[in-house]
């Protein structure tokens, strides 16, 4: 019995590990030229917390620095009701370019983050893995570097969104501050 439970519990490890590698990174990673401002154009995720919020989210800025030891400094301002309410993350980096861990000091959680893709010019594709005690969750966000992105590259979002395993529902296209029509995907 206590065989066949550690059984179980290595194929469920190496499963979960498998899965994290199976996320791309973007292939010859710049760090350098990810840093700058960045506009959220779209969030995918199949957490509690996006479910209950969807409704209440638009577009926010995301400003990304470089640290002096090769971290990044990532800084969003989101709309919250009538003022702007700043978030600070700190993505530490890890042996392969392009791939980053960060751990929630509010929450607990521990996010492994990937740059699928990117131009640097135009938009990014960020995906992370979310684990905390009370499960894990997935998130995609496309960044943008104007409030304004081509269809062609909100389709790529969504059908990586969807190759993640998330829903039509749990990918939202985020309107910009000031507009109340929600998109959709």
């Amino acid at each position: 019995m206590h065989a066949t439970l550690l059984g179980v519990l290595g194929l469920a490890l190496l499963g979960a590990l498998h899965a994290q590698d199976s996320v791309p990174v973007q292939s010859d990673f710049q760090q350098d030229k990810l840093t700058g401002r960045w506009y959220s154009i779209g969030l995918a995720s199949n957490s509690n917390w996006f479910k209950e919020k969807k409704h209440l989210m638009k577009m926010c800025t995301t400003v990304i620095s470089a640290t002096a030891d090769g971290n990044l400094e990532v800084t969003s301002t989101y709309p919250k009701g009538d003022q702007c309410e700043k978030r600070n993350s700190l993505y530490i980096k890890t042996e392969q370019p392009g791939r980053f861990s960060y751990t929630s000091p509010r929450w607990g959680s521990k996010h492994d983050i990937h740059v699928v893709e990117t131009n640097y010019e135009e938009y990014a594709l960020v995906a992370t893995q979310i684990s905390k005690s009370t499960g894990s969750s997935t998130m995609v966000l496309l960044y943008s570097r104007t409030k304004e992105l081509s269809p062609e590259r909100l389709e790529r979002f969504t059908q990586f969104s969807r190759e993640q395993g998330l829903t039509d529902d749990e990918i939202l296209i985020l309107p910009r501050t000031g507009e109340s029509s929600r998109r959709e995907r």
